[in-house]
This record gives C-alpha cells, structure tokens and sequence, in this order.
C-alpha cells in the first residue's frame, strides 16, 4: 500500500481515537454528575477510555514512529473539534437572555 495512504489512515485512526476519547468523556462529566456515584463513573470511564486508546495506538502505529506521531496529531485534532463542538452546545443550554456571557 502506498506510503502516504497509510500515513493518512494513520491520522484519520487518530482522530476517531481521539473523538471517542474526548466524546466519552464529555458523555461521563454529564452522566457522572448527576449519579449517585460519581467517583465509580469517572474512574470506570478512564480506565476504559485510555485502555481503548492505548489499544489503539498500538494497533496502529506498531514500531512506526512516523504512525505513532501522525495518529497523535489526529488524536490532539479530535481534542479540538470535540471542545469546540460540547463548548458550542454547553453554552447555548447554559445562557439566557437576562445573563451576560462573563463574570462582572
């Protein structure tokens, strides 16, 4: 398979690794919060949320470090768009229209 084909499967891998990492977690602080055990939800989602990742990583980038950095930098990518996307929504719940978007 051509190089360049791989190195871009690479990143794209990251990205859905990173969605499911930073989705799940977003999913877990709603879910966490209003449970009767918190702690058990955010530790149960951690252990499975970075096992999942770190399968993953592996999977992917094997003994290629070209793999491994490019999956990162899809893996940082999905960070970004998942806290712009759950930023996006938490805001437009959260304001009313009496409430300034700032502290006084």
């Amino acid at each position: 398979m051509n190089e360049a084909l791989i190195l871009l499967r690479s990143a794209i891998a990251g990205a859905a690794l990173g969605a499911v990492f930073f989705g799940g977690l977003w999913w877990t602080v709603r879910r966490g919060a209003s449970s009767a055990y918190p702690a058990l939800w955010f530790l149960a989602s951690l252990v499975l949320r970075t096992g999942i990742v770190l399968a993953g990583f592996y999977v992917v980038a094997g003994p290629h470090w070209q793999r491994l950095l490019l999956c990162l930098l899809g893996f940082t990518l999905a960070r970004l768009a998942v806290t712009r996307a759950t930023r996006a929504t938490g805001m437009a719940r959260r304001a009313s229209p009496k409430e300034a978007g700032h502290a006084p």
